[in-house]
């Protein structure tokens, strides 16, 4: 990797070609990639591939003129001081507001190369085009702001922000959720039965670890092998995979750790009192996320919750 000082004018021009090309290659895959779930945010991108067209032009003109047709190939990676950005096609479905995060990190970085490479040219015409570029990026923000005012007009903001809401329920809430439940509910039966078998907190803890965790990895791999996302719009398989297991083994964990109090009525106690908690938190993410009427998410969760329970007492006592 060469750093940026050591590169010649030449080559400098050369640079601000292939970035500005990377630019609009990378707001025409956010536009493509948007165009599905989010058509008015996709126009905005497209409108900002349009302006990063108009800037590459403008450097392939200036210099030809300097230097005729030829224009070394020169990459970011090949240049120190570069920010890393993964390729959009490695990507599973894009997130909104993830895109429009990256895309103003962009601006930002081509608004500081364009301001240092005005600093080192001796060449006036280059620094007044590299100045304009500079003053250009800073203001593609603003810039955003008019696309999305006019293509993000009447409803298609609060429809983009309902098709945002129902892919993160879609891809994050519901296999957390599944998780959640599966680890704080499938897991009473084995702690508890072991807590009123032995009444000794730390087998009680031992066998809710090892089944917290292997629900956790059971579930995140029966998640990511379910399907590949590319049909239901669930996301990447491993990342939903990801979730689910941890969400299982954190529901699991939860009531498990209160037997690490080496005495076990106050064991038994607090770890009640945590199962209380999780199921009143599942419930409100059903009835917050899922839209289930408060008292059906209330009387199911808890229904489930008291019968896994009551098996593990009663297998424990007997």
């Amino acid at each position: 990797m060469r750093n940026f000082d050591t590169l010649t004018e030449r080559e400098v021009i050369a640079l601000a070609i292939s970035l500005e090309e990377e630019d609009e290659r990378t707001y025409a895959d956010y536009a493509e990639g948007l165009h599905q779930n989010f058509p008015a945010s996709a126009a905005v991108f497209d409108g900002m591939r349009q302006e990063e067209i108009g800037h590459r032009q403008r450097l392939m003109k200036l210099y030809k003129e300097k230097y005729g047709d030829h224009i070394p190939f020169i990459r970011r990676q090949d240049v120190k001081g570069f920010v890393e950005r993964s390729s959009v096609w490695m990507r599973g479905p894009l997130r909104l507001e993830a895109v429009r995060k990256q895309a103003a990190a962009m601006e930002i970085e081509s608004r500081r190369f364009y301001e240092r490479a005005a600093m080192r040219t001796q060449d006036v015409n280059l620094r007044r085009l590299f100045d304009d570029l500079a003053q250009e990026e800073r203001g593609h923000e603003d810039r955003a702001e008019e696309l999305e005012k006019e293509k993000l007009s009447g409803g298609a903001r609060e429809q983009e922000a309902e098709a945002s809401r129902r892919l993160f329920v879609l891809q994050i809430v519901q296999p957390g959720l599944a998780g959640l439940m599966d680890g704080s509910v499938s897991t009473l039966a084995p702690v508890f039965a072991a807590a009123f078998a032995t009444h000794k907190p730390w087998d009680a803890f031992v066998v809710g670890l090892a089944a917290s965790i292997g629900a956790g990895i059971s579930m995140g791999f029966a998640e990511a092998l379910s399907d590949d996302g590319s049909l239901t719009g669930r996301g990447h398989p491993w990342v939903r995979g990801a979730i689910c297991g941890l969400m299982t083994a954190l529901g699991g964990i939860g009531h498990t750790l209160p037997f690490l109090i080496p005495d076990f009525r106050a064991a038994l106690t607090a770890a009640a009192v945590v199962v209380i908690v999780e199921l009143g938190v599942i419930s409100w993410i059903r009835h917050r996320y899922m839209e289930t009427p408060a008292w059906s998410a209330a009387l199911q969760v808890g229904l489930g919750g008291v019968l896994v329970f009551a098996t593990g007492v009663l297998i424990g006592s007997s």
